[in-house]
């Protein structure tokens, strides 16, 4: 057995030199100088500066992964509750009103990304009830065809949509706005339009009782306390419109909206037709986010950044420890160049190493956190996003392939800038001075 323990240690060694004798020395001699690090008792304490820096880069990197899976995670929730209820491209006329809706409509459905279209009326007033007072966003709507580009329909807490009807004036109210105003399916609602009266007393605001018929949760705060949906006939009605606003759209892709717009605004052929889908309707809320995103990304990668330029400091010690051999090395006939490239090696291997364990780790931690964070609640007692003041409960996480390659290609680069001084410093040895005192 002992005899064959031998035979395998020298196969592997052989195998072992016949692959790193194809490299050139350069790399043979940086990859032995970090196989002597790690064996060599008296550069335990270059080994441990060396490990810290590893284990720092790979900390940032995988810290930079998960932060940034988390906020895409969020980003994502908010936009797929707001998208319940807004719509994916909407058609209006610059005029205010759009009565040929119907033939637009027919138009537009000949675009194959088009699912459902549906028109409504929209305008701001002010719901009271008693001594309570709450400014919303009301749309009046077509139950049949809205079901086709919303699914409010399909968030009703209590009542139907369906009961939208004509001449009926019920409406439907969200979650936040029915807590405010204290209502419930069935209570009277009075309802204030913009578009006032004008009498020899002067200016009276129209006014109109409507019975709250539904209420809608979509988990938006925004949405649940600032929407109302009621019929579109009264709509009209209440708001004094002759037609429609516009047309509502929704896609099978709601990321190709900004092409699916362009397209259908070249096929409508009118100029008094304007196109605009859910990005630019929420472009200040878009903006917003993706600022957040890149400073959030900025402030992390200094993490990374610290971590990597450690390196500096073990390798400022490495080329101090190593003067010698950098003496012989030159006396051989190495150059400056090659003196430089094997401390880079050195360098740029340990930040590459930590890299790849970090972007390992973090894509772990980012594609588990729906176990992960779970159990860290059951184990210390306490919710990272309660219910009742986070409108999301649950830690959101979603990995994407460019985030993780922006996260492990800079974690290299500042690896890579981080060994520039100290290898150049390693060039520059003198080897009549590094050799004196040997």
């Amino acid at each position: 057995m002992a005899n064959l323990l031998s035979w395998e240690r020298v196969y592997i060694e052989e195998f072992n030199l016949s692959v790193f004798s194809r490299l050139p020395y350069e790399w043979l001699v940086g990859l032995r100088y970090i196989r002597s690090a790690r064996k060599s008792g008296r550069n335990r304490f270059i080994s441990f500066i060396s490990l810290i820096s590893m284990a720092g880069i790979a900390l940032g990197v995988a810290a930079l992964i998960v932060v940034m899976s988390v906020m895409n995670g969020f980003q994502k929730e908010v936009r797929d509750k707001m998208l319940s209820v807004l719509p994916h491209i909407e058609i209006y006329d610059t005029h205010g009103s759009l009565p040929n809706w119907r033939q637009t409509a027919q138009e537009v459905m000949k675009n194959p990304e088009v699912k459902g279209t549906a028109p409504y009326v929209m305008a701001q007033a002010m719901l009271t009830r008693f001594d309570r007072v709450q400014g919303v966003i009301v749309r009046g709507v077509v139950p049949s065809e809205e079901v086709h580009v919303s699914d409010v329909a399909r968030q009703l807490k209590s009542g139907s949509f369906n009961s939208l009807q004509p001449g009926s004036f019920n409406i439907v109210v969200g979650v936040g706005l029915a807590r405010q105003l204290r209502l419930f399916k069935g209570d009277r609602v009075t309802l204030v339009a913009p578009q006032g009266q004008m009498t020899p007393a002067g200016m009276i605001p129209r006014l109109k009782q409507f019975t709250v018929s539904g209420i809608f949760d979509v988990g938006h705060h925004l949405l649940d306390t600032g929407q109302a949906f009621i019929s579109m006939e009264d709509g009209m009605k209440m708001f004094r419109q002759e037609a429609p606003n516009g047309l509502r759209l929704r896609i099978r892709d709601m990321y190709q909206a900004p092409v699916v717009a362009r397209d259908i605004a070249i096929e409508l052929h009118n100029s008094d037709l304007l196109v605009r889908d859910w990005s630019k309707m929420n472009r200040n809320w878009f903006a917003a986010v993706q600022v957040e995103k890149r400073m959030m990304f900025i402030i992390l990668l200094l993490i990374v950044a610290v971590a990597a330029f450690n390196l500096v400091s073990t390798l400022v010690m490495t080329v101090t420890e190593k003067q010698a051999d950098i003496a012989i090395m030159r006396t051989l006939g190495a150059s400056p160049r090659s003196i430089m490239k094997i401390f880079m090696i050195q360098g740029a291997i340990a930040g590459i190493l930590g890299t790849l364990i970090g972007v390992t780790g973090g894509i772990l931690i980012a594609a588990n956190i729906d176990i992960i964070v779970p159990f860290i609640e059951r184990l210390f007692g306490f919710h990272f996003l309660p219910k009742d003041v986070y409108m999301i409960s649950q830690l959101p996480s979603d990995l994407r392939l460019g985030d993780v390659l922006a996260t492990g290609g800079c974690a290299i680069v500042l690896a890579f800038l981080a060994t520039l001084y100290p290898s150049w410093s390693a060039s520059r040895v003198n080897p009549a001075e590094a050799l004196r005192y040997e």
